[in-house]
């Protein structure tokens, strides 16, 4: 994403309006040679490559897009920069330093230690190192001597995309509550982005179904007891996983900063599935960890006339949503819900038993790691109507199969 100081936003009235960049042939024009910047400064210096933009941006008014596009440019999605140094650089340092100490005049040991501990390195590494590696490693730690040795471009269009989703993602850095309304979609893409919810660790109240839709009301970093960037962050990170589902809309309630007067106001934001933005998330993992990867994979190596599947009806509780992770279904039409926990968090695993005491049903079977400390956490799983499997590293097939027979 984009930082606070590339932020294009402009106000019309309270509403807040981001910069949004047309993909037409003069910003795909200057995201291509971008592009080629990054492309050619393959195997140059951070710093070289720093300069190269700084050219590029000239006296021209739209510097501060260019810097944007170059910023996302320079992120972990597209480029590798790394410290290429024959040693680690403060340990070559350290070495460069102490033989450079017992040489009897400066310039002797600028002429020689070099050459002298090319020689040493080179017969404790086991391949040539030469002088001039030395030189150059001695601070290739300092960012803007790192090398850039990977480049995945991206084409000018997603790239140009991916700015003008950044551009929208920086509205909820500031955000004190929002409210996302997802009517007659998918149940999939309910849960993806149910999960994307609990990954980002978003505090949310949820209300409605599957049928109906849901309304989800979150509270922002500016509602907290004072403003919090890092759960900002986790906000905006929410935006391209919203992509996903096909009919919504957000309203966002913002504290910002008036950039004309520098004083902070009231501003509002809305926005809905059809506003052109392309996300970048993929469309979703097939399971959630490796242990449910694990289950599955045992599973289809079983002699079992259940079924195992993986899209779940969604559970509709007060203020949340409960999405087992499979569904175990008989050829005679019995089907039972199968939730895995195996998170070890005291306050996931309090908020897991809330959810299966509050469905109260008793088609669930809980499967619970014997290693977590659930007496810890304050959780007694007893107390519920759901079935009950316990498990140590992995979950066998044949204990829920047992559960089942039962």
């Amino acid at each position: 994403m984009l930082p606070t100081d590339l932020l294009i936003h402009r106000f019309n009235g309270e509403e807040i309006v981001p910069k949004r960049l047309a993909i037409d042939a003069e910003n795909l024009a200057i995201a291509t040679e971008l592009i080629e910047v990054f492309q050619a400064a393959k195997g140059e210096t951070r710093g070289n490559l720093n300069r190269q933009l700084q050219e590029l941006e000239g006296e021209e008014t739209d510097y501060r897009v260019k810097r944007g596009l170059a910023h996302l440019l320079n992120g972990d999605a597209f480029s590798t920069f790394e410290t290429v140094s024959p040693l680690d650089p403060a340990t070559l340092r350290q070495r460069v330093f102490l033989l450079s100490s017992q040489m009897a005049s400066s310039l002797q040991a600028t002429q020689t230690t070099l050459q002298q501990l090319s020689i040493t390195l080179t017969q404790e590494l086991g391949r040539e190192v030469l002088p001039e590696q030395i030189r150059t490693g001695l601070y290739a730690d300092l960012l803007e001597n790192q090398i850039l040795t990977a480049f995945e471009p991206p084409t000018p269009e997603a790239l140009l995309h991916r700015y003008n989703l950044s551009q929208v993602q920086g509205v909820f850095y500031r955000a004190s509550h929002v409210t996302i309304n997802a009517h007659r979609n998918d149940p999939g893409e309910y849960k993806l982005l149910f999960r994307y919810l609990k990954l980002f660790g978003l505090m949310t109240y949820i209300e409605g179904d599957a049928d109906h839709g849901f309304t989800l009301t979150i509270d922002g970093p500016t509602s907290l007891f004072k403003p919090n960037t890092h759960y900002g962050l986790k906000l905006a990170m929410l935006l391209p996983a919203l992509l996903h589902v096909t009919k919504w809309n957000l309203t966002a309630t913002l504290q910002q900063k008036d950039s004309y007067s520098g004083k902070e106001r009231v501003g509002r934001f809305a926005i809905a599935s059809d506003c052109g933005l392309v996300t970048h998330y993929p469309a979703g993992k097939t399971y959630d960890s490796m242990l449910e990867a694990g289950f599955v994979e045992r599973w289809t190596k079983t002699k079992t006339e259940w079924r195992l599947e993986r899209e779940v009806d969604l559970i509709p509780i007060p203020g949340s949503v409960m999405i087992p992770d499979f569904r175990l279904v008989h050829p005679d039409g019995r089907t039972f819900l199968l939730e895995i926990v195996g998170y070890w968090r005291p306050d996931y695993l309090k908020k897991k038993f809330s959810q299966v005491r509050q469905a109260n049903r008793d088609d669930i079977i809980l499967a619970i790691s014997e290693r977590l400390n659930l007496e810890k956490a304050g959780v007694n799983f007893s107390h519920t109507l759901a079935r009950l499997v316990w498990f140590k590293d992995q979950l066998l097939p044949k204990a829920v199969l047992e559960v089942l027979r039962e």
